[in-house]
């Protein structure tokens, strides 16, 4: 396996800038630019899903890095459920929300598998790597 050398290189990190791009893109219709709370809402759980692979990745220490990989997956959960508030309000097509729900459910399963390959890991992040490592 290849070791990861800066967040960036995280697919899930890649795919959660794109749901953030898609997000805001989404916000921009006019009833839902209108929702100053719910499009506020979902563009900062948004961000908090790449900000918090970013963050808990710098950290530097696995659990730590688990830490944030778990309340990114929770951000994702949130977004979905502010996209069915969104969908029902019409503020987003079926097939907007459809292909956003999608992304979310990939990010989340990324973030499982990447949290699952962690816990299982001997490795406990490069704070913790001997010099001779």
């Amino acid at each position: 396996m290849a070791t990861i050398k800066k967040f960036e290189e995280i697919e899930a990190w890649k795919l959660s800038r794109e749901l953030t791009r898609e997000i805001y893109g989404a916000t921009k219709n006019a009833d839902f630019s209108h929702d100053y709370g719910l499009k506020d809402q979902i563009q900062r759980a948004a961000v908090s899903v790449m900000s918090n692979i970013a963050e808990g990745f710098e950290r530097g220490g696995n659990k730590e890095f688990i830490n944030f990989l778990c309340i990114a997956k929770g951000s994702c959960g949130e977004i979905r459920a502010q996209l069915y508030v969104a969908l029902d309000l019409k503020y987003i097509t079926e097939e907007n929300f459809n292909h956003l729900c999608k992304l979310c459910n990939r990010i989340s399963m990324m973030l499982y598998r990447l949290i699952d390959v962690l816990k299982k890991s001997s490795v406990t992040g490069v704070r913790y790597k001997r010099p001779e490592d």
